[in-house]
């Protein structure tokens, strides 16, 4: 399963922590028919011949955990089978990653998560947003990205998507666990 992490609301749709929600629609083939359940709603995306969930939590941000858990435990999947797509203060953005468990870096969605699943151990994509130089996290992620930004989040969102496809075709064993830039892109 895959999640993509993002509050509900029209006054959250353009923030940095709803980053994840825009990468679904870079999907190749883009995800539709998305279904209302398990407290946000869920599709079977089958691109390849394979198939895997995607879900988008309709709960805040800080109770994301409700919605994958009841997916989980639902659909039977395993925390080690759930990849989170989330916004990444610690990733400069352009840049996006892959890990594998470890510490949430105060990212309220991944508590909730890994209180729900009852461990830490699940990987996830990460799509950098940068530290604020100044001012505070709260406000950072809630915000929207600037005009310099902008531009660049579609090419974000399609790397991001990749990573699922190529996911979704081959296998968790195959994910890059490596952070790598995607933005500006880099002639080849």
């Amino acid at each position: 399963m895959v999640v993509f992490l993002g509050n509900p609301g029209q006054e959250y749709r353009e923030t940095r922590h709803n980053f994840a929600w825009r990468v679904p629609a870079c999907l190749d083939p883009a995800p539709q028919q998305w279904q209302k359940k398990f407290q946000g709603e869920i599709n079977r995306y089958t691109p390849h011949d394979q198939s895997v969930w995607l879900l988008k939590p309709f709960t805040l941000m800080n109770r994301s955990g409700r919605s994958v858990s009841a997916a989980a435990q639902y659909l039977d999947i395993r925390p080690e089978e759930i990849l989170v797509v989330h916004d990444d203060l610690e990733i400069d953005f352009g840049w996006i990653g892959i890990k594998q468990g470890g510490g949430l870096g105060g990212h309220n969605g991944l508590r909730s998560i890994s209180d729900s699943l009852g461990t830490r151990d699940f990987p996830r994509l990460r799509l950098g947003i940068s530290r604020p130089g100044r001012g505070s996290v709260t406000s950072w992620v809630l915000g929207r990205f600037s005009k310099e930004e902008i531009p660049g989040l579609n090419d974000i969102a399609a790397a991001a998507a990749a990573e699922i496809n190529r996911l979704v075709q081959h296998g968790y064993s195959t994910l890059d666990f490596t952070r790598r830039r995607v933005y500006p892109l880099i002639p080849a």
